[in-house]
């Protein structure tokens, strides 16, 4: 509502529109039934007394009364309240003023008008705090209450609603003002500096030459790079079913978008330690999520498909494409016994072409690559870090003189010995062996051979080393060849560095409560005075999916440094060792009847120097070691059929 400016002693109001009988909310009318206007001002100045009229019109009839010009600019200043019963009265009552004349009563004309009380208004105002839309009870209910009819009651609530709805659209064009006026002011702030341009190291005004070729490349690549991040943000879009921006700044120590979830793109490599099963190079998407308290869910999918159908497979992820992760993961719950409660669900699809025939059962049983294995892998890791965590150690043989430093110094030593054992049994485009063809000689077509060059690369010998592997299968039980290669005592029926004798056990960290589960330091018996400087450091570590044993020399001078805590990355390893698996059930009822499958792995430093090539005899050399070794353990375990 709005009025005019006062004129002289009159005052001047426009005209003013309420919602007429029956309109819905918001709806506004110009009809003369409901309008209030004011004369004026000039006409009141005849009388001379400083008088001026107020015609209120009413259903089709009318009446005036002159009042002081004070009675109107009270009239004027009175609340919305008072405006709204005037309204709702003058509606009401009109027609009965017609009728009133028409019947010749004037008398009817002179009835004055009531006006809501302050305790009406402030009733009224709780009420719309509490429900700015009643309905038609709730109305009948507060005008008997209040004394007002329903009808007041109605058009006061919806004067009401519009005069909110027009405080907020005023307040948000205040908002957006502040904003145009901040946008503009930047604006002719970036045009200045345009046309004064600065340099930001001297403070000196710029030069503005042409771009450099380096410079035009890195616009080019980020415009690449700006494209690519595009086509992730479609496709991690089209696996969560919303859309996605990767375009935001980094926030540091910021929470996840969704509260206990995370999403993340990864690569990984799915490896059977054996040369006959080429290693699963797999791009995938993994979900985390808290489902309720003590419960997680960490679920992955192959992202290949996804990716290769938004033009970003990479060539590698092509050659790749025979394995496809479908939904699988695990469900982790907490158990009230300080234990946690791991469901896994494996599903995979993948080219059973170039797996060996051999293997062929044990990755259909689920043993190999399956839900089985990462349950025992799973549990066999947090027994071994339980067991290295743990106030109380078990009890360690000979492992009085380790310092606390030295005993996690051997145990990181023990680790890099056992990634470097399994980057040496197979190929994989993520490392940096090389298969040979050319120079296989005699070998046979399951026997793999690889080849690494080292130069100054800390942890490794310098020059020129060789791996070869092989799988064969065993007639004998898998605890029983395991405890069989892990045996100091026996150690002499197969290894050459054992010099023929037994080897004996300098200390001892245990890494499990199962005894299979050990890092260990061995030496074994010399049998001149140019042997003495040799040790053996093992890893063995045994679950229900298969068994481990894997050794490498190591000289005394360096484990001394690191069992008296030093830096143990400067140690130079060349592991070798086995691999134990059991046979698919296919070859029997029960898959531990089927036998074992035994992969035997070298890796030897056949010259130091980095330069040296390779020759067939020393291909053939580490061939007939792996063929020597392996008729040896048969002979051992009376398995030579």
């Amino acid at each position: 509502m709005s009025f005019g400016d006062h004129f002289g002693d009159g005052v001047v109001a426009a005209g003013m529109q309420f919602p007429y009988s029956g309109a819905g909310p918001g709806v506004f009318t110009s009809s003369p039934a409901l309008s209030l206007a004011l004369a004026d001002a000039v006409a009141g100045r005849d009388g001379g007394g400083g008088k001026m009229v107020t015609v209120v019109h009413g259903g089709g009839g009318g009446r005036a009364k002159a009042r002081d010009a004070s009675e109107v600019e009270n009239e004027v200043s009175r609340s919305g309240s008072d405006h709204l019963d005037v309204v709702s009265r003058g509606g009401a009552g009109g027609d009965d003023d017609d009728e009133d004349a028409e019947h010749g009563n004037p008398c009817k004309r002179k009835k004055r008008y009531h006006r809501h009380t302050p305790q009406q208004i402030q009733e009224l105002e709780a009420m719309f705090k509490e429900c700015p839309h009643p309905d038609e009870k709730q109305r009948a209910e507060l005008s008997k209450r209040l004394g007002l009819e329903p009808r007041q009651v109605k058009f006061w609530f919806q004067n009401r609603r519009t005069q909110m709805k027009m405080q907020l659209e005023r307040h948000e064009n205040a908002l957006l003002k502040q904003e145009n006026d901040k946008l503009r002011s930047e604006n002719l702030s970036v045009r200045e500096a345009m046309r004064n341009p600065v340099c930001g190291g001297c403070g000196g005004p710029a030069m503005l030459g042409e771009v450099s070729l380096e410079e035009h490349h890195l616009r080019v690549e980020n415009a690449r790079l700006k494209d690519e991040l595009s086509r992730v943000c479609a496709l991690a879009a089209k696996f969560l079913g919303k859309s996605v921006s990767l375009m935001a700044p980094p926030q540091m120590h910021q929470p996840h978008p969704v509260p206990g979830s995370s999403l993340e793109l990864a690569v990984g490599e799915l490896q059977v330690l054996s040369p006959l099963v080429p290693i699963r190079e797999v791009k995938f998407l993994r979900f985390s999520k808290q489902l309720a308290e003590g419960v997680w869910a960490v679920v992955d999918v192959s992202a290949d498909e996804l990716m290769r159908d938004q033009g970003i497979t990479s060539a590698s992820s092509t050659a790749n494409m025979n394995c496809r992760r479908l939904p699988s993961g695990c469900v982790l719950q907490d158990s009230p016994n300080g234990f946690v409660k791991a469901t896994w669900v494996e599903h995979t699809e993948y080219d059973e072409a170039s797996v060996h025939p051999l293997y062929r059962p044990l990755l259909r049983s689920g043993l190999a690559l399956g839900a089985g294995r990462w349950i025992a892998t799973l549990q066999r890791q947090c027994e071994c870090l339980a067991t290295l965590m743990s106030s109380i150690a078990l009890p360690e043989h000979n492992s009085s003189a380790i310092h606390p430093e030295g005993k996690r110094s051997m145990l990181k030593l023990a680790r890099r010995m056992m990634e470097n054992f399994c980057a040496g049994v197979s190929t994989s485009s993520t490392r940096e062996w090389s298969k040979l063809d050319g120079l296989t000689g005699n070998i046979g077509e399951d026997v793999h051979v690889m080849a690494r060059k080292s130069v100054d690369e800390p942890g490794m010998p310098p020059g020129v080393v060789l791996s070869a592997a092989t799988s064969v299968w065993m007639p004998v039980m898998p605890e029983r060849l395991f405890n069989f290669l892990r045996n100091k005592g026996l150690r002499a029926e197969w290894d050459i560095l054992s010099n023929g004798g037994p080897m004996q056990e300098v200390t001892s960290i245990a890494k499990g409560q199962q005894n299979g589960n050990t890092v260990c330091l061995l030496k074994a018996s010399p049998t001149n005075d140019n042997q003495n400087n040799m040790l053996i450091l093992q890893e063995t570590c045994a679950d229900a999916s298969g068994s481990m044993v894997v050794y490498a020399p190591v000289d005394i001078p360096a484990m001394h440094l690191v069992m008296s805590g030093g830096d143990s990355s400067c140690v130079a390893l060349l592991p070798s060792g086995f691999a134990i698996l059991p046979a698919g059930p296919s070859i029997g009822a029960d898959h531990k009847m089927g036998g074992s499958l035994l992969t035997v792995a070298f890796q030897i430093l056949v010259n130091s120097q980095p330069s040296a090539k390779l020759t067939v005899e020393s291909v053939e050399t580490v061939s007939n070691l792996i063929s020597c070794t392996i008729k040896k353990i048969k002979t051992a375990l009376h398995c030579n059929v």
